[in-house]
């Protein structure tokens, strides 16, 4: 596959997706970026993944708010123009801070998860959520979850 230039302006953008209380607009897909994925990730205070593990590289671009960033058993709380990075196979989370927050988030090579939160969206309704069947769908696209 060869990646084309493209633009995308907010009007352009689809719908953001629920994934779990954290919304995601996904702004480069795979079908757009042959190694790459590029999402905008907002939500509530409190609200974010558990620790978890996966194959790819994925980078986080706070631009609003807090978000608290746990990895490599460090925790740090996170103000808008940090960047973090994660590697693959490191176990991480993270959950918004104060007022919520906003994050661009870019994932690497081998990354699955675009068709991942276009599965949580489709198959875990708001409200509180079924762990059992969350888990099913993050290790059905190659993610482990660590409770």
């Amino acid at each position: 596959m060869t990646s084309k230039p493209f633009i995308v302006k907010p009007v352009d953008r689809g719908p953001a997706l629920n994934v779990i209380g954290t919304q995601v607009t996904v702004l480069a897909s795979e079908k757009d970026i042959r190694d790459q994925q590029i999402t905008v990730q907002s939500g509530d205070e409190g609200t974010g993944p558990p620790p978890h593990s996966h194959d790819w590289d994925e980078s986080f671009y706070v631009t609003k708010g807090l978000i608290e960033f746990r990895c490599g058993g460090e925790t740090s709380m996170c103000a808008a123009g940090t960047l973090v990075h994660v590697p693959a196979g490191a176990v991480h989370a993270f959950s918004y801070g104060a007022g919520g927050g906003e994050m661009l988030e870019i994932t690497g090579r081998r990354s699955n998860a675009g068709p991942m939160f276009a599965a949580l969206n489709r198959e875990i309704p708001p409200g509180p959520p079924d762990v059992a069947r969350v888990i099913q769908v993050l290790g059905d696209h190659g993610v482990t979850v660590h409770l």
